[in-house]
């Protein structure tokens, strides 16, 4: 009899996003990973206006903006993007 090894899926990696907007009153995340919602994941703005927001994610590709006082903004830190079907481009996260 033949045993068939059995794959575990891949743990999700803990990532953490970060933004620098001293004078923003809100940042969010949003992405494929959470269906756009520019509302969902709020992150947190430390003493020196730094904004970061940590979740949990597969591994995958991912496609993500900042959404600062209501408006989406690339991550300045990324270096890849993705072309959106607005006219503009998306950032891009590989977690492995």
């Amino acid at each position: 009899m033949i045993k068939k090894a059995i794959k575990k899926p891949a743990a999700k990696k803990a990532v953490a996003f970060k933004y620098a907007a001293p004078s923003a009153k809100r940042v969010c995340l949003a992405g494929s990973f959470n269906n756009w919602d520019a509302g969902f994941l709020s992150a947190k703005k430390d003493a020196k206006g730094n904004w970061a927001v940590k979740i949990n994610l597969d591994p995958g590709r991912y496609e993500y903006k900042f959404v600062v006082d209501g408006s989406w903004i690339n991550d300045p830190n990324c270096k890849e993007t993705a072309a959106n079907n607005l006219g503009s481009a998306n950032s891009v996260l590989v977690v492995k």
